[in-house]
Parts: C-alpha cells; structure tokens; sequence
C-alpha cells in the first residue's frame, strides 16, 4: 500500500473533487430550477410530449426520437470498441507500462498498478455503455407511448410519457459523464499528478457546459 500511495491519493482526491462539483450543480439546480441545462432541458422534454400528443405530430416524433437513438447506439457502439482496446492494452501490460509511466514522477511504475488503471478504464466504459443500452431502451418504450391516444389509458397522459423520456435523458447524461470521466482516466497511465490535472480541468470545462445560457455574455458567446 506504501508504494502506490501517490496514486491511491490522486485517486481519492481526483472522485472527491468531480462528486463535489456534481453536488454543488444539483444543489443549485434545487434553488434555481434553470441553473442547470440538463433542468432546462428536462423542462423542454415535457412541453415537447405535451405538444407532440395533443396536436398528433407524428412524424416529428419519429423524427426526433430516432435522432435521440441513433446518437445513443453510435455512443455505446464506440463504448464497446474502447473496451476492446482496453482489453488489449491489458494483454500487453508488460511491455507497455514502462513506456506510459516515462513521465511519472511519484507514481509506482509496477505493472499492477497498470493493471489497476486499465481495470478502472474499462468499468467506466461499462458505465457508459450499459447506460445508453437503457436510454435506447427507454426511447423505444417512448415511441410507443407518444401513439396512444390522451386519456385512453392511465399510462397514456403526456406527464407519464414525460417522466419515461427524461429518464431516458438521465440515462443518456449517465453514459455521456461516464465519457467525460475517461479523459482523466486515461491520464492517469501516465501519473497520479495528471489525473489531478486532468480532473480539475475537466470540471472547469464542465462548469461552463452545465450552466444554462440565460446571461447575455452566454448568449453571445
């Protein structure tokens, strides 16, 4: 355990300061409804079923719910190529942990270690994919849903129908994070202090992509 210290630390610290941001945007989201996008756009998501069903849009429910499937079945195609990368590289450990640990300073270069990244690598990916798999899912329960006529059935009212695509849209946040959370990941094979600066970089980035664009400088930008 002394010997991989550093990078259990830059590990700790790496979750500690991602799951803080995540609570800091859901605490805000709380007392301001449309700090977040992911709120404005679950907002929208309802007043598109309400639309939709009421004045029978069909085609721009097709229309729009195969883009929300496509875009996921291409997301979690890519999440099974990279983990047969992952895969890979762990067959040649070996050979290549030396070669990716040339800039780590305070790190262990063992290949357990190795091992270990690659381990951590390749559950985030199964994070991903497994989340798109279920947002595809629930897509297609969407399609049928959006169908039925207003107030045939208990299930066919546009709230419920709402409630099934934005868990759908959580489903599909999940696995897009879970992408997100790879970059950091994958500086890690290089050293503890590059997943650092990785994460803080990432959550920097992530500040700005979550907020919503109501401030005139987001709206010209």
């Amino acid at each position: 355990m002394d010997a991989y210290f550093n990078d259990l630390v830059a590990l700790l610290l790496s979750v500690v300061v991602f799951f803080a941001y995540q609570w800091h945007v859901n605490r805000r989201s709380r007392i301001d409804p449309h700090y977040s996008i992911q709120q404005v756009i679950n907002a929208a998501r309802v007043a598109w079923v309400e639309t939709v069903m009421k004045e029978r849009r069909d085609i721009l429910a097709v229309q729009t719910l195969r883009n929300s499937i496509m875009a996921a079945s291409f997301l979690a195609s890519t999440a099974i190529l990279l983990i047969i990368g992952v895969l890979t590289l762990s067959e040649q450990g070996d050979k290549l942990s030396s070669a990716w640990h040339a800039l780590n300073f305070i790190g262990h270069v063992a290949p357990q270690i190795w091992l270990v990244k690659l381990l951590a690598m390749l559950l985030d990916l199964l994070v991903g994919f497994f989340s798109f798999a279920m947002a595809i899912r629930l897509f297609h329960h969407v399609g049928y849903l959006l169908n039925v006529p207003i107030g045939s059935h208990d299930f066919a009212q546009p709230v419920h129908v709402a409630a099934q695509l934005n868990r759908a849209g959580r489903f599909y946040s999940i696995g897009t994070r879970a992408y997100y959370l790879l970059v950091p990941l994958l500086f890690w094979l290089f050293g503890p202090h590059f997943l650092i600066i990785a994460t803080l970089l990432l959550v920097w980035v992530l500040f700005h992509l979550d907020r919503s664009p109501r401030r005139d400088e987001d709206l010209i930008g």
